[in-house]
């Protein structure tokens, strides 16, 4: 049996899956009774057809909508003379043109658009989360198997030199093709600073001011030359201000003041504020427990201690954020945006801020405190944990030593107890690579945990979840031919004699893809982002840096591929001209990585020597003055240096930092209008894309101008239902007979609800 094209998906639930009285349930059976029979009328009226199959389990519902060619023709003139009206770079249809053929992605864009957006937009308004349905769950598409597995099996890595771009488009849209697009060039341009960071690791110095500059410039050009790759893509798409028609959400509330929305986003911005100071605030006591509490204990399990800061975190901080992730969610739905650019937009901004502190916050530690002031500030806990100290001269029984030139008075030595009080183990216990193993944590062991829980854990979790489901249903594990549940046969017997064994196995697919989560855009930016922002910011610390990332992103254009065509649901394919907030976010990490790479270089990179030195002596060499004042302020005599002396060092580096940031901020901004006018005139002016698109707006004003777009068709648009295609006979919706026709007969919505309160 051949089944006619499925466009859409629609979930509905007839009844919630927590345990509730009788007399609910039977309440709940017939408002889900009106609202399906509802949801079957509007579609069908509308000219679509609709039917509805049992899902996975009992009241769940997938009813299957399917969009006639002729309506399909109608949407397309229709969305052509509203982008044309609107500027897009298109032409109207007109009624001696041939209807163009549409690739899967726009004819899915097109019925989607048409179900879910609001009546005040041509459409009928069912979609998720809108009041009047509220028992629809999702509205999803079906992956083309046969499609996916040849895109994932062909799928090279000479695929990174030219991702096809086209079909990627053709199938899953054009939001998704500039993802991948995207990633495309960012993963070509890390060439550039991977070659860079194995010259330097290899031949050069530590905190190289050459590799920083250059890596900084790399960043600068990167993003402008996106900005106007990505213009260009749109223009190829023939998506260049798509968001002037773009349709409005079912949730927005008509009549809200533009004044209002902003007001709100204003507010917003203290809860923001607050969550990010209570998150500064745990990852500091996180890092300052690991960092020093740890060095300082010497009592039971001390070898084991180290772990507790992890577990701390992977406690605390993916709570705080998912706690965040809910809040932000719901202010963003209070803002009362109009389009979902704008609403994505802002619950981006608001999610992505807190996800940077969490990536960024403890390198920051490290290096602007940790490394310059650590053995001073380990000192400090030392005497304010163990001693009190009298004329500058610590308590107890002293000894002197030497060491690099000044004196220190110390506790002669404890040997016991639960606390190491001995304060010139600072200096040995201080870990001058930290920073590197940060650096390789984050850029290598976090990479492959990333691939393992995209890739990996859904298989696993798949497993476990029907492991569970057979242990319920009393099926023997692993054995999933003995079905001991009477209705599951039911179920499927009905489905055996209606459709045949062929129909049988196209609902199980439909019903496993119904039980995969949706697939977002927003994780995945969110990792190349990130990533961006190690390189671009903190690979002076490690070179190597570049290069892990680059490896990775050759296995992330695979992975993101087959985790969005075998572990998610098939994409809604969107138009978008832009990756939207995710370039103001690259812009704003390049501004910062002016800041950090001036910053390490100024602290780690001694000013003495025109190279950067490797030995201890000269590492810390500039930092050494604001050590002594930091000494002096735990009890640690420095005669060499006078308090006044110290604190006048500790600011005069305060001071200068202060400089360098703003000197490092005004460069970037130069070296940024310069890099954008020279990389609009070499890669804008002149390209092919731009160059046809003045050429065909002239050719759709010369038309104009000869009358040739005047007939009456273009001022028409989808107003009301397609009567001819609908046919009612004793009171029955009908269908056109064609192949696969038995298929849309066959409803067993109303069946499946009233079975929900014979089962109570």
């Amino acid at each position: 049996m051949t089944f006619p094209e499925v466009d859409l998906v629609i979930a509905f639930r007839a009844t919630k899956k927590t345990s509730l009285s009788k007399s609910q349930i039977r309440a709940d059976s017939r408002k889900a009774e009106q609202q399906y029979s509802r949801l079957i009328d509007t579609l069908t009226y509308a000219g679509l057809k609709a039917v509805g199959r049992r899902g996975e389990s009992l009241g769940h519902l997938l009813v299957f909508v399917s969009c006639p060619q002729n309506h399909v023709n109608n949407l397309i003139k229709r969305e052509r003379h509203s982008d044309f009206l609107s500027g897009l770079p298109t032409t109207p249809v007109a009624a001696s043109d041939d209807i163009p053929t549409l690739s899967s992605a726009d004819r899915l864009r097109l019925v989607h658009a048409f179900v879910t957006s609001m009546p005040a937009d041509g459409g009928l308004g069912i979609a998720p989360g809108s009041s009047e349905w509220d028992l629809v769950e999702s509205i999803m598409a079906l992956h083309d198997r046969e499609f996916n597995e040849a895109w994932i099996r062909n799928w090279t890595p000479r695929h990174i030199a030219s991702v096809q771009l086209d079909k990627i488009r053709e199938q899953f849209g054009d939001s998704v093709a500039l993802y991948f697009a995207f990633l495309s060039s960012y993963t070509k341009a890390l060439i550039i600073p991977a070659l860079l960071g194995i010259t330097f690791y290899f031949f050069g110095t530590p905190y190289s001011p050459t590799y920083s500059t250059l890596v900084f410039v790399w960043s600068v050009i990167f993003v402008e030359w996106w900005r106007v790759r990505e213009r260009i893509l749109s223009l190829r798409f023939g998506t260049r201000g798509s968001f002037r028609v773009e349709k409005r959400r079912a949730e927005y509330i008509p009549g809200f003041s533009w004044w209002k929305r902003e007001l709100r986003m204003v507010a917003s911005l203290p809860v923001l504020l607050l969550f990010a100071g209570i998150l500064v605030a745990l990852l500091t006591g996180i890092f300052v427990f690991e960092a020093f509490v740890t060095q300082l204990y010497t009592g039971p399990g001390h070898q084991f201690i180290s772990f507790s800061p992890t577990i701390l975190f992977v406690a605390l901080v993916p709570r705080f954020l998912a706690i965040y992730q809910y809040l932000a969610k719901v202010l963003t739905r209070w803002e009362n945006h109009a389009h979902f650019s704008t609403h994505t937009a802002s619950l981006t901004l608001k999610t992505f801020a807190l996800s940077a502190l969490v990536a960024y916050l403890g390198l920051a530690l490290s290096a602007f405190v940790y490394v310059p002031f650590g053995e001073g500030v380990m000192q400090l806990v030392q005497v304010w944990l163990f001693q009190e100290t009298t004329n500058g001269h610590l308590k107890g029984t002293t000894n002197s030593t030497t060491t690099d030139g000044f004196t220190e008075e110390k506790v002669a030595g404890p040997t016991g107890g639960f606390w190491d009080m001995d304060t010139t183990n600072a200096r040995l216990k201080l870990n001058p690579g930290r920073l590197r193993d940060q650096m390789f944590a984050y850029t290598v062991t976090n990479q492959i945990i990333n691939t393992f829980v995209e890739v990996g854990l859904p298989f696993i979790l798949r497993r476990i979840a029907a492991f569970r489901d057979a242990k319920k249903a009393g099926m023997t594990p692993g054995s999933p031919g003995e079905k001991n549940g009477v209705k599951k046969r039911v179920v499927f017997e009905d489905e055996k004699e209606k459709g045949g064994m062929e129909e049988r196995e196209f609902l199980d697919g439909v019903r496993a893809e119904a039980a995969l989560p949706e697939y977002e855009l927003f994780g995945d930016y969110s990792e190349m982002v990130t990533q961006f922002g190690y390189v671009a910011m903190w690979s002076t610390i490690w070179p190597l840096a570049p290069v892990m990332a680059l490896l990775n992103n050759f296995l992330e254009l695979r992975s993101d591929a087959f985790k969005m065509t075998v572990h998610n649901r098939r994409p809604i394919p969107a138009r978008t001209d832009t990756i939207g907030p995710w370039l103001d976010t690259l812009t704003f990490l390049t501004w910062l990585s002016a800041l950090t790479n001036s910053s390490l270089v100024y602290l780690f990179c001694p000013r003495s020597q025109s190279q950067c030195s490797t030995t201890p002596s000269g590492y810390m060499s500039q930092l050494d003055k604001v050590h002594q004042h930091l000494f002096s302020a735990s009890g640690v005599r420095a005669p060499d240096s006078g308090a006044d002396q110290n604190v006048g060092a500790t600011r005069e580096l305060l001071m200068t930092a202060l400089l360098i940031a703003l000197a490092a901020s005004h460069g970037y901004m130069i070296l940024r209008v310069i890099i954008r006018h020279i990389v609009e005139m070499l890669v804008w002016k002149g390209s092919e894309e731009v160059i046809v698109r003045e050429r065909d707006e002239r050719s759709v004003k010369e038309k104009f101008l000869a009358g040739v777009t005047g007939d009456e068709e273009a001022k028409t648009s989808i107003q009301s239902p397609l009567i001819e295609d609908r046919v009612e006979e004793n009171g029955k919706r009908m269908v056109p007979n064609e192949e696969g026709a038995d298929f849309w007969d066959n409803d067993e919505g109303l069946e499946e609800i009233m079975r929900v309160s014979k089962e109570v």
